[in-house]
């Protein structure tokens, strides 16, 4: 819980000193390679965390295509999840379809969108996927203790293979979660590119 309010603080912080104009020029224009390096640094710790626990990857291997049903459930559980949205707000079904592909990632989904669609639905896309990411790092440490680690995956959707990853590792702490969060952000990043255009063209028929 400290470490979600630590997390939370330092965002605010960071909005309010950009905000206010606080910050040298060089830190705000440079901010995107920043947190790429920062991202860097913190993937390469969960990498040796993984490698020094041998037992945990013979393990994974011995289990194969067993790996692959946290990734399947967690497509499954968005697009029914998204089917909702039509009833709710006026988007076509292949549309709310075609956002929750993203499955977190919002700078592609949110550019596939505006291009192949629209300002609009790339704007919904970009934001939907933001907050996607947001509440998912809020959620994880509660997921974790109420739900049980592997669930920890599901809310990330693609960003477990990146920006949620570190904090799946610290609420989990287990190898074999991180390793499977991992897999399951690479095959869902992997089908955005092709999801995406899939649902929009769906409509256009």
């Amino acid at each position: 819980m400290n470490a979600v309010v630590l997390m939370l603080g330092t965002v605010a912080v960071g909005f309010f000193l950009a905000w206010q104009g606080l910050l040298p020029e060089l830190w705000v224009s440079n901010s995107e390679r920043l947190i790429e390096y920062g991202l860097y640094i913190l993937l390469v710790g969960i990498g040796i965390d993984i490698g020094r626990n041998r037992e945990t990857l013979k393990d994974l291997w011995h289990s194969r295509w067993s790996i692959l049903y946290v990734p399947f459930g967690v497509i499954i559980g968005t697009f029914l999840g998204s089917l909702i949205v039509p009833f709710v707000f006026p988007l076509k079904w292949n549309e709310a379809l075609a956002v929750a592909s993203g499955f977190g990632w919002y700078s592609l989904s949110g550019i596939l969108l505006t291009k192949l669609h629209g300002p609009e639905l790339g704007a919904v896309a970009f934001l939907s996927n933001v907050l996607r990411e947001v509440f998912s790092i809020i959620t994880i440490p509660f997921v974790a203790r109420y739900c049980g680690t592997m669930t920890v995956v599901a809310p990330g959707g693609a960003t477990t293979m990146d920006t949620t990853l570190p904090v799946i590792a610290k609420y989990t702490g287990k190898q074999d979660v991180v390793i499977v969060a991992f897999v399951n952000g690479v095959i869902l990043s992997s089908l955005v590119p092709l999801l995406v255009p899939f649902f929009i063209s769906l409509g256009s028929g």
